[in-house]
């Protein structure tokens, strides 16, 4: 028959080998016993059996899925354990907490041997394991979600999931399972011993499950975090607080956990807890690590490059950098790189969005630009905010953002302020495009330059007699002994006289009004097209003589 057909009813009517097992010492004299009273018995028999004796028929039925290795004695195994964990919570209470410390303690996969000595590598048997663990999982589920006793079923349940959350299986079957969940209703502040103990399984419980990454993904959907923060502000139970601070070092480096932390002022709580007298070397360490990965996150988190992604990508959350001031006082200008692209995006995002954070993120940041920058109101009128806060009335977060900022804002001489902005800002343009001209040396800009600013003159500065013969100057070692000095243009004999005509200033590398499509300007001896370029000749020093 094909086992996946088979039925517990067709498992238990099974004759198995008792006597055998004995005989080669995989079961004890009394196990013997106890097998020989229960098997094939009657339901009723069997339910009186378990009132009797439970425990110990949890102990046999363990050790027979330890030691034992044959298919059909294992699926007999199984289905009484199957039909043990239905009886009355007696016999559930103390047959769970022996199977869980009994298969915690186990030896781990490696360590196992066949009684004859031999490792075994049998699938079937690692298969019975885990059907085991599973069949004990989902039990411990039920009793979270419906308790078959009111008082004892949850506290037992957590008790035994602290031992065997250990083993990597557990941790796979209870997140398939859907436990995690479950937990965290029973993560909240306790008073009584007895509640203060259930608190510590349970965060017993987290913190071994935050060792396992599909775990650690399911509690960032639920609302733990917070829960564990309250519960480590107001505990004075030393060992809650150590569980709960190592729960939080374990999750710190994971997913969007840090800035959650940062966000619901885990710092602050930090810095507290340190001021506190402990002596558990585990909890000061903890919280120290704590500590440091936090300032690291936030120094992190806060930086001008990962907000604007955040931005750009239209993920807004409220991720520690929205609420920093340093945040908002370092990097208020860089809010002005691309004609205010970042404010572009925020005012967009409040046309589009529907989510009530996102909007609420945005209305925010729009507000502590127009608190922290000189001209922040003004711009923001200029981007039309006002008519894109429409989409927002209904969210009240979002408009006493925006009523705050106005408020604030409006006690600022903010006229005043901007009309320094805008005159800074047109200097600071005017200087980038500063150009100097090639003909009269000056620097000049776009707006500045007509058709009479440049005076120049359009000829050279010659060496040559007058045409009226009269006045001469000291000659150099190469010049004819008739020559003289002047603009060939207007007859200036002064190198450094005014130009003698005007007209636009020419950059260099830039052609004149007059110049030919192809024209281009450079020294024609050496052909450097720098007017400041370095002479490619040496000699004498010549000097100017007035007279």
């Amino acid at each position: 028959m094909d086992h996946a057909e088979l039925t517990t009813e067709q498992v238990l009517k099974r004759d198995i080998p008792w006597e055998t097992y004995m005989t080669t010492k995989l079961i004890s004299g009394t196990g013997l016993q106890l097998l020989r009273r229960y098997d094939n018995r009657s339901e009723s028999h069997r339910a009186q059996l378990l009132d009797d004796d439970g425990p110990s028929y949890v102990r046999v039925f363990v050790s027979i899925l330890r030691d034992i290795y044959k298919e059909e004695t294992v699926e007999y195994v199984l289905a009484l354990i199957d039909e043990m964990l239905t009886g009355n919570w007696f016999i559930q209470e103390k047959s769970c907490k022996i199977l869980a410390s009994i298969v915690s303690a186990r030896p781990k996969p490696q360590d196992r041997f066949f009684a004859n000595g031999e490792a075994s590598n049998s699938k079937s048997k690692s298969t019975t394991i885990d059907d085991v663990l599973k069949l004990l999982v989902e039990w411990l589920c039920a009793q979270l979600k419906k308790p078959s006793h009111p008082s004892r079923g949850v506290p037992v349940a957590i008790n035994c999931l602290a031992a065997l959350l250990k083993e990597p299986m557990v941790r796979s079957s209870f997140v398939q399972a859907d436990g995690v969940k479950l937990l965290t209703p029973l993560i909240s502040p306790a008073s009584t011993q007895q509640s203060i103990q259930l608190l510590y399984e349970t965060c017993l419980c987290v913190w071994l499950l935050s060792y396992y990454e599909p775990a650690v993904e399911y509690l960032a959907t639920t609302r733990t975090l917070p829960r564990l923060i309250d519960v480590v502000k107001s505990s004075t139970k030393e060992k809650v607080v150590r569980v709960v601070v190592l729960i939080l070092r374990n999750l710190l480096p994971k997913g969007n956990f840090a800035a959650q932390m940062i966000d619901l002022g885990l710092p602050q709580v930090v810095q507290s807890l340190k001021a506190q007298a402990w002596s558990d070397e585990d909890l000061l360490e903890g919280l120290n690590q704590l500590e440091e990965g936090l300032k690291d996150n936030i120094k992190r988190l806060s930086s001008f490059d990962k907000y604007k992604q955040e931005v750009l990508l239209g993920h807004l959350d409220w991720s520690p950098m929205h609420k920093d001031p340093l945040f908002w006082r370092d990097n208020i200008t860089n809010f002005e790189e691309n004609d205010f692209q970042i404010l572009r995006v925020l005012l967009t995002i409040l046309d589009t969005s529907s989510d009530p954070r996102a909007l609420a993120v945005a209305c925010f940041d729009l507000s502590q630009f127009i608190q922290y920058h000189p001209a922040g109101r003004v711009i923001v009128t200029d981007l039309k905010a006002k008519e894109r806060t429409g989409p927002v009335h209904a969210n009240f977060e979002a408009l006493r953002y925006l009523r705050g900022a106005a408020i604030a804002n409006t006690l600022k001489t903010q006229k005043n302020t901007h009309e320094e902005w805008r005159l800074r800002k047109e200097k600071e343009k005017e200087k980038e495009k500063e150009k100097v001209c090639k003909r009269c040396k000056q620097t000049y800009t776009a707006s500045s330059n007509s058709s009479s600013s440049c005076r120049f003159h359009p000829s050279f500065f010659v060496c040559r007699r007058h045409d009226d013969q009269k006045r001469y100057y000291e000659l150099g070692p190469d010049d004819p002994p008739y020559a003289s000095k002047f603009y060939d243009c207007c007859g200036a004999e002064d190198p450094d006289a005014s130009g003698c005509t005007t007209g636009f200033h020419v950059s260099y590398y830039e052609l004149g009004p007059d110049d030919l499509p192809y024209a281009a300007k450079f020294y024609d001896c050496c052909g450097a097209e720098d007017a400041d370029a370095s002479g490619c000749t040496t000699g004498f020093h010549v000097s100017y003589d007035d007279d």
